[in-house]
């Protein structure tokens, strides 16, 4: 495990509510839709802080193991052990290190609050959303993350910056596709084997980046801490939820509360600790307001990666029209992000000001038009589902278009 004390940082870097004016001004949306007061409890807020200090202990020992060099098996074997345990289960392996053993052991014990039915639910969920809920994943939860300046400093530290939001945007479709996917976490379907890839990704880059001369946790934390973990998986739930139905995709309080189950588990095999993932929405909103509180406000990282976002589009293969289509796919994405994030914040991204929130207004009554009717129809759900879902796996392949879900292994940084 990584000596967290070795260079005498303090319990809480100085970021964690550097900005509270600024902060609370990006969580405003948050704060109106959470009940009661939004602002967090002394408590809440102290382990907050500490938890910007805090990493991922079962899968940081296993990298660890990785990198020990007195071991008699070589880095190239280890690494093949770690994905054979994923792909085929800890007991393939003929006397596992103590770390794989460990890690393997415990995400082979399902918490008994998983429940089968919600996970199943929260998928369905998922597909139904369709293009909305890519839309709202991208233009709202990536792009409007890109606020949060200290979560992009690993992006820099990484060069992440440079290799291309393209790659970036179709690595994480990609794996939210396979999580997504009916049955996607049981033990070895593809979001729970590719979840675990991601984890580790995440702890090499801990590492990595931890150890870099010019890496200030002082200031900025662990990188791809307990705080900047759960607020990024409360992006995959919260704002989903709350983003598509702005745009006119009904989901009931019932669905709602089974995507935030299926995220949860998502959270628990990707590390987050359990005081981290929330039971449910309103649970979930609180606390991602109060984790955007400990965010440092927008920075040039964050106009350089709205910019990188904001232009994708333009760098994708369509066989006709391909500038025309490119441009309208750029205005609606910058049309969508202007409605949540507003004038301050596009301007933050580097974002054209003056853009209209015009696309929202046109498709929410198509798609409230269109759900009402998949509802009263019979048959119409699953129909729904299934179109829903052949549209986010066609917009996958207009980003990579050699890619299917559920045979890859995601690298996310």
């Amino acid at each position: 495990m990584m000596d967290q004390s070795r260079n005498s940082v303090p319990a809480m870097p100085s970021r964690h509510g550097i900005d509270l004016d600024r902060s609370r001004a990006i969580a405003a949306a948050i704060g109106r839709a959470i009940k009661g007061d939004p602002q967090p409890s002394p408590e809440r807020w102290q382990a907050i802080g500490q938890a910007l200090m805090q990493g991922d202990p079962l899968m940081d020992d296993v990298v660890a193991w990785l990198y020990d060099d007195t071991t008699s098996h070589s880095r190239g074997e280890k690494r093949a052990q770690f994905q054979t345990a994923v792909d085929a289960g800890i007991d393939t392996i003929a006397e596992p290190a103590p770390a794989l053993h460990a890690l393997f052991a415990h995400v082979g014990t399902r918490p008994a609050w998983v429940d089968d039915t919600l996970l199943e639910r929260g998928a369905r969920v998922s597909h139904r959303s369709g293009m909305a809920g890519l839309h709202i994943l991208r233009d709202v939860a990536l792009m409007g993350g890109y606020q949060a300046a200290a979560i992009n400093k690993t992006l820099v530290a990484t060069g992440s910056l440079e290799r291309g939001a393209q790659r970036r945007l179709a690595e994480t479709t990609s794996w939210w596709l396979d999580c997504t996917g009916v049955g996607a976490l049981e033990r070895f379907g593809a979001g729970f084997r590719n979840t675990l890839n991601v984890r580790f990704i995440h702890a090499l880059i801990r590492r990595g980046v931890q150890d870099k001369p010019d890496w200030r946790s002082q200031d900025w934390g662990l990188p791809v801490n307990q705080t900047d973990m759960a607020s990024t998986q409360l992006g995959f739930s919260v704002i989903f939820l709350l983003g598509t139905r702005v745009v006119g995709v009904p989901i009931s309080r019932a669905d709602g509360h089974a995507v935030m189950h299926l995220w949860r588990f998502i959270g628990w095999l990707m590390g987050v600790d359990e005081r981290w993932l929330a039971e449910d929405e309103q649970d979930g909103r609180r606390l991602l307001y109060a984790l955007l509180l400990s965010q440092a406000p927008p920075d040039e990282s964050s106009r350089q990666l709205g910019r990188a976002l904001m232009n994708e589009p333009l760098a994708r293969p369509y066989p006709n029209f391909a500038k025309l289509r490119a441009r309208y796919i750029q205005a609606r994405a910058n049309s969508i992000t202007r409605l949540f994030v507003g004038r301050r914040g596009m301007r933050d991204l580097g974002l054209p000001v003056w853009m209209p929130p015009w696309y929202p207004a046109l498709a929410a009554p198509r798609n409230i038009i269109y759900h009402t009717g998949a509802r009263l129809l019979p048959g119409g759900l699953r129909r729904a589902e299934r179109a829903g879902r052949q549209a986010q796996i066609d917009q996958l392949h207009a980003l990579f278009p050699d890619r299917t879900p559920g045979i890859h292994r995601p690298v996310l940084s």
